[in-house]
């Protein structure tokens, strides 16, 4: 697989056009579909990497798997019915005191808003 066509399926999985990808990478209009017959500067190719939290070798196909991961939503954890608090979090092996799990509870579900 070229490029160009790593580049569209990584595109296909993130639901984002190759359009929008040139816009927020400021490139110019069908500079990266002209990337299957030209061979782009390295700059421009690493850009597009970290676009899609890839190896600049991952896009060029030397390497077969991807460092992509997909974002994990912490939202839910801080609902209290689907965490067991005692069983999930401790500290150095030991249980957390009601107060700790509290002030957890609080700063983890601000960290979340922002």
């Amino acid at each position: 697989m070229d490029l160009y066509e790593k580049i569209k399926e990584l595109a296909a999985q993130k639901h984002v056009s190759i359009r929008q990808i040139e816009e927020h990478l400021g490139y110019g209009n069908g500079t990266i579909r002209r990337w299957s017959k030209q061979t782009p500067g390295v700059d421009k190719v690493t850009a597009v990497a970290k676009y899609f939290n890839v190896s600049v070798d991952y896009l060029l196909g030397h390497q077969e798997k991807s460092n992509h991961q997909e974002p994990i939503d912490l939202a839910p954890l801080v609902d209290e019915s689907k965490v067991d608090w005692d069983e999930w979090v401790s500290f150095d092996g030991k249980p957390l005191t009601d107060e700790v799990k509290t002030a957890l509870k609080l700063i983890l579900g601000k960290r979340l808003e922002d």
